[in-house]
């Protein structure tokens, strides 16, 4: 049953295993920072954990593809392609969630991560289905340019 408070921001009646490209955004719980030391865009160690487990995807999905990634302090943008694949993309950032989780937990006992609360990421994510290439170079662009524009970010929270 959904929550009758809760924002439905799926494409109704959307198969999110078609092929085609997927922009996605999934943040921290409470927007916390777990990935830099700083404002400077060098990842920490849970930034590295982060990044092998999103380098994982491409390995675990038969025909998923990952073309472009940022991590951020509070959160991980992600281009994504589906081509002929059973693979859902609930199903992948499900996944992708679960084993940075597990991960982080990890972390926690044996690397000195800091501990966080209840739930590493937050219950959903942002997802945009790319439609043309013109779309798909403009998201590419903002990927990779959103490490250097951190403080101007609308998810930079001090």
């Amino acid at each position: 049953m959904v929550d009758p408070k809760r924002k439905i921001i799926r494409l109704q009646n959307y198969d999110y295993s078609s092929n085609g490209a997927y922009f996605v955004t999934i943040c921290t719980q409470n927007r916390r920072r777990y990935f830099w030391n700083s404002d400077d865009p060098l990842l920490n160690k849970q930034g590295e954990m982060v990044l092998f487990w999103t380098k994982e995807l491409s390995k675990h999905f038969s025909g998923v593809y990952l073309d472009s990634y940022a991590i951020m302090p509070n959160h991980l943008h992600l281009i994504l392609f589906f081509d002929h694949t059973a693979s859902n993309l609930p199903a992948v950032i499900a996944w992708l969630k679960t084993m940075t989780t597990n991960a982080y937990i990890r972390g926690v006992r044996t690397e000195g991560f800091p501990p966080f609360q209840k739930k590493l990421w937050q219950r959903s994510y942002y997802e945009h289905i790319i439609r043309n290439e013109t779309e798909l170079t403009e998201i590419r662009s903002y990927v990779s340019e959103n490490p250097l524009k951190w403080q101007l970010d609308k998810l930079y929270k001090v």
